[in-house]
């Protein structure tokens, strides 16, 4: 059995994400997308983020990269997994809980084990952007935030609405959410 309690596996996210972003914005540069990123195992998270200026120097470094095809795409980004250092607690804890494999008798434990872990995910950014972290060096209203599932499903267009006013993520709703949310 695992002591791992929602409580404990939140404040630690939220820490690490707190800490990497903080970190991050000290370049002063003008964030417009800041997200947790898992896999479809939900193993730990890592930040990736995306500000105008990074978005400018990278379309301007590329040959085949416009603006359009690596906007939104966390696997683009400069700040993919920056200070991922900051995550040591979180690692230690995501491996004290219970595999995600095919040690579950059945889908309704590993269905469980997914949905707490997202939950921790989602409640620690949600911490973080109350601390108001998001708005340091640009309005809040500007930044999409969420925690995404790669690949992507219809649940991360669900967080997003949760975690995003819809009247400020418009673009990324009408361009990458996945219908059927």
């Amino acid at each position: 059995m695992c002591d791992i309690t929602l409580d404990m596996l939140v404040k630690e996210i939220a820490n690490a994400t707190k800490k990497s972003f903080i970190e991050l914005f000290a370049n002063g540069e003008r964030y417009y997308y800041c997200t947790l990123v898992t896999t479809g195992e939900a193993y730990r998270p890592f930040i990736v983020a995306w500000s105008i200026e990074a978005l400018a120097r990278e379309v301007e470094k590329s040959k085949n990269a416009t603006e359009k095809s690596i906007k939104w795409s966390y696997a683009d980004s400069p700040y993919l997994g920056f200070n991922d250092k900051n995550f040591q607690i979180v690692d230690e804890l995501f491996n004290l809980l219970p595999q995600m494999d095919d040690m579950y008798a059945d889908d309704d434990e590993l269905d469980e084990q997914y949905e707490f872990r997202l939950l921790a995910m989602e409640l620690a950014l949600k911490q973080v952007d109350d601390d108001g972290i998001f708005a340091l060096n640009q309005p809040r209203s500007e930044v999409y935030i969420n925690v995404e599932v790669m690949p992507p499903d219809e649940t991360n267009t669900l967080r997003a609405l949760r975690l995003n006013k819809p009247e400020h993520i418009v673009e990324w709703l009408d361009k990458i959410a996945e219908k059927g949310a």
